[in-house]
């Protein structure tokens, strides 16, 4: 019987994963989609380490098979690679403030890394002032990113908790 909970628990947050990692196939402003969302939710809610970085991981590789890959892939993977690790600090303590805590800190880091990824191939010149020209071009994406981090966590994570009050054994599964 506890197989078949943690099974549909899977299942579960594998569907809010995938539903959600197809919101970033439709129009939207630059940056406001729910990818890292679903990175940190799969690393609160998946007691398996390894679901947990690949079904997040693998979502956003299907969304790039069709969007198209890109030269920042790898900065950018493991950006979300890791904000599975931040959201697995939030396992047991997932609250609106920890939950918003993570989508802050997993845009910040995602900022930080892929725009110095920018700065690294030689988009802009290989100084300090390249660095901060590179950060500064992107700070008009910056609120983008952070509003939809918080916005999809915020929808996701509450989905989940309306799906465990829907269907309590959801929640009996650790």
């Amino acid at each position: 019987m506890k197989e078949k909970l943690l099974n549909n628990k899977v299942l579960v947050i594998g569907g809010i994963i995938l539903i959600a990692a197809a919101m970033r196939l439709v129009p939207h402003y630059p940056n406001f989609t729910p990818i890292a969302a679903i990175a940190l939710f799969g690393g609160a809610y998946l007691s398996d380490k390894r679901l947990a970085f690949l079904l997040p991981l693998v979502a956003l590789f299907i969304s790039d098979l069709v969007l198209g890959f890109h030269n920042t892939m790898i900065p950018v993977y493991a950006c979300f690679a890791l904000t599975v690790f931040i959201g697995m600090n939030l396992r047991n303590r997932v609250k609106p403030l920890t939950v918003a805590a993570g989508a802050l800190g997993s845009s910040v880091v995602f900022f930080l890394v892929t725009n110095f990824a920018l700065f690294y191939p030689g988009y802009y010149p290989a100084n300090i002032s390249g660095i901060l020209m590179s950060y500064t071009a992107a700070i008009p994406f910056f609120h983008y990113s952070l509003a939809g981090d918080l916005f999809y966590s915020a929808v996701i994570f509450g989905a989940f908790e309306l799906a465990k009050f829907k269907l309590p054994a959801l929640a009996e599964v650790k």
